[in-house]
């Protein structure tokens, strides 16, 4: 069966968060962006999906 890969931790910009998807990741984890506050979850979303990907809203 297939291991999902959930790429995690070194996303320091949201145009970081893109190619680790497209890279093969399956999904990205995030948090220290989230706790300095510097990006919120919808800008990260945002980010994906103006660069093409499918994100949960």
């Amino acid at each position: 069966s297939r291991v999902p890969v959930i790429a995690s931790g070194g996303a320091g910009e949201l145009d970081h968060f893109a190619p680790a998807i497209e890279a093969g990741a399956d999904a990205v984890l995030a948090a220290s962006v989230f706790h300095s506050r510097r990006f919120t979850i919808g800008d990260v979303k945002g980010a994906l999906q103006d660069a093409g990907q499918v994100v949960r809203r």
